[in-house]
């Protein structure tokens, strides 16, 4: 045989190997390859997205934390007021209460001192009549009256 003929043999058995393989090997290899480029690239992009996604959600679990503190905050801020506002109210409600308190005091103080003058008034009236009784009983003379007038004196 000649060279030439086993060089088209050669020829025509490597094309049919090379359209075997592309037919064959190569277009599903490609395919195959291609499929997992596009995993891999579709598995990149879902770890970006989820990346993403916990960094949102880690910048929304701090804004909800500062939240909750400055609602925290604020709640004890108004509890604190609120406390306040109640001390105050009971020491307001106290010196009222006192004030009453001291004011019907003063008011039997000032009873009591209307009556023990009405008593006095009264005794008063009684030791003058009781002297002018004395007086009148005995006969009218001026050393005895001022004798008598000065031992009155002495009594009241």
């Amino acid at each position: 045989m000649s060279i030439t003929v086993t060089l088209f043999g050669q020829i025509l058995t490597f094309a049919a190997l090379v359209i075997f393989v592309w037919q064959f090997l190569w277009g599903p290899m490609t395919k195959m390859m291609e499929e997992r480029r596009a995993k891999i690239a579709d598995g990149l992009a879902a770890a970006d997205r989820g990346k993403h996604d916990l960094e949102l959600a880690e910048h929304r679990a701090a804004q909800i934390i500062r939240d909750a503190k400055q609602d925290a905050t604020d709640f004890i801020a108004a509890g604190n007021k609120r406390a306040t506002e109640i001390i105050e109210e009971a020491k307001q409600q106290a010196r009222v209460e006192g004030k009453r308190q001291l004011d019907v005091a003063l008011s039997e103080i000032e009873q009591e001192i209307n009556r023990a003058r009405e008593d006095l008034r009264k005794q008063v009236v009684n030791l003058a009549l009781k002297t002018a009784e004395k007086i009148l009983e005995r006969e009218v003379d001026v050393k005895t009256h001022d004798v008598f007038l000065d031992d009155m004196m002495k009594k009241i």
